[in-house]
């Protein structure tokens, strides 16, 4: 498996194994640990959560997998998240965003806590707060860095400029900026996001590649235009639609890693096999004006 250098200090499988839907899998432990052993075997050895998946529960479960079988996590880059959180107020859930220092902090060893682990590989500040201060959030993630309870930090979909803002605070140590494209979702091509990590040579972990299952629903107008495409050049190359799109999002030069989001081993081949498919340079462009959505001027 292609290992993808995010820093000095850290490499990612170029393919990611998402654990947000783990609750819905529900698999034992054994069932689990036997899951991340197979993910591990193919070469997929990071794995990706956070603290608000289920309200902590999926760090939970991970936790304790990793005490079932005590071997996994030397074998793996372990990555979380915070800033999100909920309040019940009059009754309701309220959800709001937190990036204080304090909050950073404590959030942090709470997550290590429930994954039975002494450190992060990758931890991520989950959401742009629009009331997040740069230099507190950086402080505490400077913090984090040096008492060594996780190796590199970065971001989840922030645009350009709060990147660059908390970048700067940063001294330039963010290390990714895990982001949401598919071949029905650019927003950060025209938020200008792909270009500044493009140019800084900053590799975005994928979110969402197969846009939720929405495009093999074909339920809206641009979903059946690009899936028709989808098929079409996966008819050239003789693999599933599901394969072309994780050979899409890897052909840019940003350097890009996918997220898996199934526990369904078929799933897992069907990304795999995408390491193999050769792209044509007109492909890719083929795809991304396919849903009608982007049009090259």
């Amino acid at each position: 498996m292609k290992m993808v250098k995010l820093s000095d200090r850290l490499s990612l499988s170029v393919l990611v194994q998402g654990f947000w839907r783990l609750k819905s899998w529900e698999m034992t432990t054994k069932e689990l640990t036997d899951y991340m052993n197979l993910c591990i075997e193919k070469g997929v050895t990071s794995f990706d959560t956070a603290e608000i998946y289920s309200d902590t529960l999926c760090e939970k479960l991970m936790g304790e997998a990793f005490e079932q079988d005590k071997t996994i996590r030397n074998k793996i880059q372990l990555i979380s998240k915070t800033g999100i959180f909920a309040e019940e107020i009059n009754g309701r859930r309220f959800g709001y965003y937190n990036t204080s220092y304090d909050r950073i902090l404590q959030s942090c060893k709470e997550s290590l806590q429930r994954l039975k682990t002494d450190y992060l590989d990758l931890y991520l500040i989950h959401r742009e707060d629009p009331c997040f201060d740069p230099w507190e959030t950086a402080r505490a993630l400077k913090e984090l860095k040096k008492e060594g309870l996780v190796k590199e930090v970065g971001v989840s979909n922030f645009d350009p400029f709060k990147f660059d803002a908390l970048n700067k605070a940063m001294g330039g140590e963010l290390v990714t900026n895990q982001i949401e494209w598919n071949p029905i979702c650019f927003e950060h091509f025209n938020s200008g996001m792909m270009d500044y990590l493009t140019v800084n040579k900053i590799h975005p972990m994928i979110w969402s590649p197969l846009a939720g299952g929405k495009l093999f629903k074909g339920e809206e107008e641009h979903c059946k235009k690009a899936l028709e495409k989808l098929k079409e050049i996966a008819g050239r190359h003789g693999e599933e639609a599901e394969t072309i799109i994780y050979a899409w999002l890897m052909y840019h030069p940003v350097g890009a890693l996918p997220l898996l989001g199934s526990n369904k081993p078929k799933r897992l081949e069907l990304a795999l096999k995408a390491l193999d498919v050769k792209l044509k340079h007109y492909e890719w462009y083929e795809i991304y004006t396919a849903s009608g959505q982007q049009v090259l001027r």
